[in-house]
């Protein structure tokens, strides 16, 4: 199957919408606010996406294949550290991704979910990020700082679906960020999110992590 690439003209009115949607809400963002930022006629969000709504299905694909190259490339630039500091840094980063455009976890509708597009990048992601897991655990396995070797799918299914179930249950976690506020409850979660699976993650490698 054929990659979707997207145009340079896609590419601004995808940032644009996704700038404008990550501060005001899908709802509150309308094709007139995109068009307006983007410098474009309200016709062309039809043009190139046909519809608001399908826009955010080409705009989920768009930033999962820029996740996709952003994580490859932070990867290489630690691969020479310690299993231990890479492991502690590829959990932070993949969280924080996460919750970066935590707006999309809302907004996962059944086209996003049968799109073979939209599956066939995130399979790629999932899979270079079991990958490279699978490098850290066992560089630390053969220099001696890990003693157990859990699987590297599971320790993305964990680092994923914990992030996730946060994300998409706010009612469920503040109740115990008993300090978070409205404004600050998203970073107080990925706070506590990432301190809990780097306990977790490391407990399983065998390594006592002091954070």
């Amino acid at each position: 199957m054929v990659k979707k690439k997207f145009t340079d003209k896609q590419k601004k009115i995808l940032d644009v919408a996704e700038e404008l949607i990550a501060t005001k809400g899908f709802d509150a963002t309308s094709v007139r606010d995109i068009c307006s930022k983007a410098g474009i006629n309200v016709a062309m969000i039809s043009y190139y996406f046909g519809s608001k709504e399908k826009m955010m299905t080409f705009l989920y694909q768009y930033r999962v294949q820029r996740s996709k190259e952003s994580f490859s490339e932070f990867a290489e630039t630690i691969k020479e550290g310690k299993a231990e500091m890479q492991m502690k840094e590829i959990i932070n980063y993949i969280v924080s991704l996460l919750f970066k455009y935590n707006y999309f976890h809302g907004f996962v509708t059944q086209e996003i979910r049968v799109n073979d597009f939209i599956k066939d990048d995130l399979l790629d992601f999932y899979k270079i990020c079991v990958s490279r897991l699978e490098e850290i655990i066992k560089k630390g396995i053969i220099s001696g700082v890990f003693t157990n070797a859990p699987k590297s799918e599971d320790i993305l299914t964990n680092i994923i679906g914990s992030t996730l179930f946060v994300i998409r249950n706010k009612n469920f976690y503040e109740l115990y960020l008993p300090s978070a506020t409205e404004a600050n409850y998203l970073s107080e979660a990925e706070k506590k999110v990432k301190s809990n699976l780097l306990q977790t993650t490391f407990a399983l490698l065998g390594f006592e992590l002091y954070v």
